[in-house]
């Protein structure tokens, strides 16, 4: 792997000094709040200098980046990390970007002019107007557009416990305003909870459906990740999004987050098919994550085939944002999203 990352980064490097991306972070602002949602534009790219309409467009899930944002504030652990969350947020962003300049860090560094918040970066910051107006401000100044916030630590949407689940409904009330008042289409909820597929299935249905009436009434999707668990299954999610039956609660299909069950040396054991399960879950999809990890010296995922993943997105006639999801550790994050981008341009330029 060592030897064909070194070709590979020659590859990035080549691409990103060609861009001009590479250097410091630059300390500039941005995000546009046109709240088109899926994108009525299509991305103008291509290799060699020439311009090609891709049939969807590209932005980055802010995810990527969790590393340069956290640093060292998760490294005590989900436990330490959750309770720290709750009592004092803003101690766990201990990294070298402050979430504030994520949209000019998307625009300035990456030249993608959408973005994809995550909740855990803005946990105390949901109703604080003041933060919002400027980081609505800094998007407009850059012309970056606001896409959706992935909602997590809210409590579990399908928790079987009626309290429970009423009181989780209500924590992801002040996220559908934050998403309304920066121009996204979209929240990412997590449709989890304790109990048989059954169980949860009908506990989350109810959370959606509770949810998806508030957000409707704002314009706000309410989009459900395949994310672990149950939601994996994509019989069970699919199942799940038809049962709620409300045209604004809908699906994120990641492309790497398939793994249903896992075993005690985290290896996963049970995992749905992701190219079948991406296929199924395009028919409720307003948004698509393009997951990624690690790449060969052609510069290809070597987990997922991305030309038959976005084959499959293309065939679902979907022309909306397609999101790049970096996690992997080989690479940088700076290295992983140029690289992720890179080969979506390359695909999107060949299926177009």
């Amino acid at each position: 792997m060592k030897k064909t990352r070194r070709i590979f980064l020659k590859d990035v490097g080549q691409y990103a000094a060609a861009l001009g991306l590479l250097g410091l972070y630059p300390t500039l602002s941005g995000c546009n709040n046109n709240p088109k949602g899926a994108g009525e534009e299509t991305e103008k790219t291509g290799e060699g200098g020439k311009t090609t309409d891709l049939f969807f467009k590209i932005s980055l899930a802010q995810w990527s980046l969790h590393k340069s944002f956290f640093g060292p504030g998760r490294d005590g652990g989900w436990e330490a990390f959750s309770k720290a969350l709750q009592t004092d947020p803003d101690s766990v962003l201990q990294g070298p970007l402050d979430p504030i300049d994520f949209p000019s860090i998307a625009r300035n560094k990456f030249g993608i002019d959408a973005v994809e918040y995550v909740n855990t970066f803005y946990f105390g910051k949901a109703k604080n107007m003041d933060y919002l107006k400027e980081l609505k401000k800094r998007c407009d100044s850059e012309g970056v557009r606001s896409l959706l916030i992935m909602c997590d630590s809210l409590g579990n949407l399908g928790d079987t416990d009626e309290a429970q689940r009423r009181q989780a409904v209500e924590k992801h009330y002040p996220w559908v305003d934050a998403a309304k008042f920066l121009g996204c289409h979209s929240i990412r909820v997590n449709a989890a909870g304790s109990g048989t597929m059954q169980e949860v299935g009908q506990a989350a249905t109810d959370g959606l459906g509770r949810l998806s009436e508030y957000a409707a009434k704002d314009g706000i999707n309410v989009i459900v990740e395949n994310h672990g668990g149950y939601s994996s299954n994509a019989d069970w999610l699919y199942d799940l999004i038809k049962s709620v039956g409300m045209e604004n609660c809908g699906t994120l299909p990641d492309f790497g987050n398939f793994c249903i069950e896992r075993g005690p040396d985290g290896q996963c054991t049970n995992e749905y098919d992701r190219y079948e399960g991406t296929r199924k879950l395009m028919a409720f999809a307003k948004g698509v994550s393009a997951k990624s990890h690690d790449f060969d010296e052609k510069g290809n995922e070597i987990h997922t085939d991305y030309y038959t993943m976005m084959k499959i997105v293309k065939a679902a006639g979907y022309t909306g944002y397609v999101g790049i999801e970096y996690e992997g550790s080989e690479l940088s994050e700076e290295e992983g999203i140029i690289a992720t981008k890179k080969l979506l341009e390359t695909v999107g330029t060949k299926l177009s």
